[in-house]
């Protein structure tokens, strides 16, 4: 890999190195259509998801009181921000179309942030696999029996890790610590104080490393694997979506559900520091994981420290 050559010949990442603001627009971009046939996951998985949360609706609802509202079930307001929308128009000199809305992720429940899906989810699906393997839970339970003590004794014997920047952490270290696994967050230098203080606050062990979110991940998923009983957590108007993006696990994740339900109604923009756009720099190489910001220059340091990844995920990119 010519790192040189690549810069050389690249305006758009000699732009990257720079640290400017980029846009770029995916010129591999086939018909979703063409693509639905290929898709890795498959809409009965996706339903297996939604009955699974549901069947948990119980238990959250009882450990987490702030989802009473919501019977459980962990969703966050879709606010119109039309204020917003007119401060745009008057910035650019443009009338922007349609509707602008802000999805509040930041007000989920139980952890904050989008993690709050997929880092409470996985949690969840790996203790109902070990307590119905036990014979102790079945599809039909109500699911609230998991807050029990005999439950609490028996999520003990198992350890849950999980390599994060710090909003990945605080989900799986909240969700498994209710559940009462023992929890270990590595978690890089670059991440919040604050998180890691409420991850030690609810039992958390969180190991710091000097270095960034791959070698945190790295060295959470050795010590895992060192461990049997550890588990390591590896419409008809067009609607455009924004969404921060690290190593592209969630906004991989939100932008293959929308497109499975809106297809080609929907436009999907992954937003990056510009001092650590590795997704970016992996779909525009075609080199994907096999290429860090750093491999071009770019030190990755950033305030948004849930956006400072160097590597992208290949399955996303």
């Amino acid at each position: 890999m010519d790192i040189k050559s690549i810069i050389a010949n690249n305006p758009l990442i000699k732009n990257m190195v720079d640290k400017k603001e980029v846009v770029w627009i995916n010129p591999k971009e086939i018909n979703y259509t063409e693509y639905e046939k290929n898709l890795p996951i498959k809409d009965q998985e996706l339903k297996e998801a939604e009955e699974r949360l549901k069947r948990f609706a119980p238990f959250i609802k009882k450990v987490f009181p702030e989802t009473e509202e919501t019977n459980g079930i962990i969703e966050s307001p879709l606010e119109e921000i039309f204020n917003m929308q007119k401060e745009l128009e008057k910035k650019y000199h443009t009338e922007i179309p349609g509707k602008l809305y802000l999805k509040m992720d930041s007000h989920l429940p139980v952890a904050g942030s989008i993690k709050a899906r997929g880092g409470v989810y996985e949690v969840l699906k790996h203790a109902e696999e070990l307590a119905m393997k036990a014979g102790l839970l079945k599809l039909e339970d109500d699911y609230s029996i998991l807050a029990d003590k005999k439950f609490k004794n028996f999520f003990s014997k198992y350890k849950i890790q999980v390599g994060s920047t710090g909003n990945l952490g605080l989900s799986i270290g909240i969700t498994s610590a209710a559940l009462g696994f023992q929890v270990i967050v590595h978690m890089s230098a670059d991440a919040k104080k604050w998180k890691k203080d409420m991850l030690r606050s609810k039992g958390v062990q969180v190991i710091e490393y000097e270095s960034d979110y791959g070698k945190a991940v790295e060295e959470g998923r050795k010590n895992s694997d060192l461990d049997p009983m550890s588990y390591f957590v590896d419409d008809e108007h067009p609607l455009i979506v924004y969404i921060p993006c690290g190593v592209g696990g969630a906004p991989g994740g939100v932008a293959y559900g929308l497109k499975r339900i809106f297809k080609e109604n929907v436009y999907i923009f992954f937003v990056e520091p510009v001092l650590a756009p590795c997704m970016l720099l992996g779909m525009e190489t075609g080199l994907h994981e096999k290429i860090s910001v750093y491999d071009v220059g770019i030190h990755g340091i950033t305030h948004a420290d849930g956006l400072a990844v160097a590597r992208p995920s290949g399955l996303v990119g």
